[in-house]
């Protein structure tokens, strides 16, 4: 079930209203059975798994517990291993055994050697990656005794499966949801209207932003050959904005629909594109992941307390995995290593180029440096992103040199279409309705930049003013959205993960 399909229009107020009228001993198994139903929704079978992982995850915490207790640091460890494998080799058959067996035949082709390796061709179980690391958190937690270890099978079902963040995040620690599940919430007015004004907000960046910009970006890259290296670039660039709202708009949803209940949920983007540098845009792109792979891979390793070459090697390594789990292909491997050497580069040059700032006089505290400074961040960034979009590895490099060879800087003033992309894919209306909305994009992340809360500036204005907002996202939604000639719910990117 889609947050932007009609079945989610219908399931999410029977959710809340049930929720909030039954007995508080039956919410969490309300949820439980809410959660279970969402996900179903997509293949039933699959629920197996899903309760499955959490079955492993729970009992596991339990015996991580009483080994603590006993002083059993050996079957503690024993215990966390036997977990681990479990969870990464469920998650390794379903998203990387065709992967790994395709490389190899590949691999060895290249040597002369020729072999037949049986063909896995399995469904990628919605959410696998999400739901498998926020188990993964739960059993690293307990072992630290951060957190102590859940009895109730049912709540900490829930923790796993809840549907708000279920299936794209933002990946929750135990330490913050698992008290909520606990916990009463009662029905506060002014929660659910701050809940609702960002799931608005959450579907204005999926429909209106993120459904328009795919319809430029899938005819560029479908038809690359058909273009020049600019109009290519062009579209790299709108694809930036185009997984930053397909994203941040799903988070913003589940965000949302979770505080609507009375839960809160972490903050998955902080206006990314706002960044000085690479390191800061991770800080502040997919905070939920980045932040695990920070305390659950990165510090254990080391972090940057062993020495600057090994900092290195710890980061490029936690950058190589993130490249991994977004993905089974070698052009998310390289996605993933692009921005931990940029950071190693980042931090390799600092010195020279603050000398070299000194020498040329360069003002660091001024717009002027600043705006330079997010430009280059974004070109960095956005150059990645070329291989997170194409289809491989080998169609991502084709696209680049082919751009290279056929810069073409004539066909980007093509009178006749949107920089000379072919109308069937966006015309000059529906370009200016993106642009606009790319406008308020920037300025409502400005203000978050600034740290504005935007629903409280909101709450002080005259009711009059209120509505205007509230009705104008309404109607920004059902009029400027892309929905088809015969509405299908458009998929979120981050569900293929």
């Amino acid at each position: 079930m889609l947050f932007n399909s009609t079945g989610f229009l219908i399931f999410f107020p029977l959710v809340v209203l049930g929720y909030f009228w039954i007995p508080k001993k039956y919410k969490s198994l309300w949820l439980l059975g809410a959660s279970c139903y969402f996900y179903a929704s997509w293949n039933p079978v699959y629920l197996l798994l899903l309760l499955s992982t959490a079955f492993v995850s729970w009992a596991g915490g339990i015996l991580i517990g009483g080994a603590e207790r006993k002083q059993n640091r050996f079957g503690k460890k024993c215990v966390l291993a036997g977990c681990i494998l479990w969870n990464l080799g469920v998650l390794f058959f379903f998203k990387y055994i065709a992967f790994l067996t395709g490389s190899l035949v590949e691999g060895l082709r290249l040597f002369g050697i020729s072999v037949r390796l049986p063909v896995y061709d399995v469904i990628l179980p919605v959410g696998i990656s999400f739901y498998t690391f926020q188990a993964l958190g739960y059993l690293f937690d307990v072992f630290r005794k951060e957190i102590s270890e859940e009895r109730n099978f049912l709540r900490y079902a829930l923790f796993l499966s809840f549907f708000p963040q279920l299936v794209a995040g933002p990946i929750e620690r135990s330490k913050n949801l698992m008290h909520q599940i606990r916990e009463e919430h009662s029905y506060d007015p002014k929660r659910v209207k701050s809940g609702l004004l960002l799931m608005g907000w959450g579907y204005f960046q999926k429909l209106v932003i993120a459904d328009r910009i795919a319809i430029l970006v899938t005819e560029v890259y479908e038809h690359y050959t058909e273009y020049s290296g600019l109009q290519i670039g062009f579209a790299t660039v709108l694809f930036a904005f185009q997984i930053y709202c397909d994203f941040g708009g799903y988070s913003d949803i589940a965000v949302g629909a979770a505080r609507v209940l009375g839960f809160s949920l972490t903050k998955n983007f902080n206006s990314p594109y706002y960044a000085v540098s690479v390191s800061e845009f991770w800080r502040n792109w997919h905070i939920s992941l980045t932040s695990w792979f920070r305390d659950y891979i990165y510090i254990p390793l080391g972090g940057n307390r062993r020495g600057k070459w090994k900092k290195y090697r710890n980061l490029l390594f936690t950058f190589l995995l993130s490249g991994l789990w977004h993905g089974a292909g070698w052009n998310y491997v390289v996605w993933g290593m692009l921005n931990g050497l940029y950071q190693v580069t980042g931090d390799l040059t600092g010195s020279f180029r603050l000398w070299l700032g000194k020498r040329l006089r360069i003002r660091r505290d001024c717009f002027s440096y600043r705006l330079l400074q997010r430009g280059l961040t974004f070109g960095f960034i956005d150059f990645a992103w070329l291989f997170f979009r194409a289809d491989s590895l080998t169609a991502a490099l084709r696209m680049l040199a082919y751009g290279v060879a056929n810069p073409g800087l004539y066909t980007f003033f093509d009178p006749n279409s949107v920089f000379g992309i072919r109308a069937v894919a966006l015309t000059e209306k529906e370009f200016l309705v993106l642009l606009m909305s790319l406008i308020l994009l920037m300025l409502v992340d400005g203000w978050k930049r600034k740290k504005k809360d935007i629903r409280e500036m909101l709450d002080r204005q005259n009711i009059w003013f209120r509505w205007l907002v509230y009705y104008g996202l309404i109607f920004s939604i059902v009029l400027l959205g892309v929905y088809g000639p015969e509405y299908n719910a458009s998929t979120f990117l981050y569900f293929q993960f």
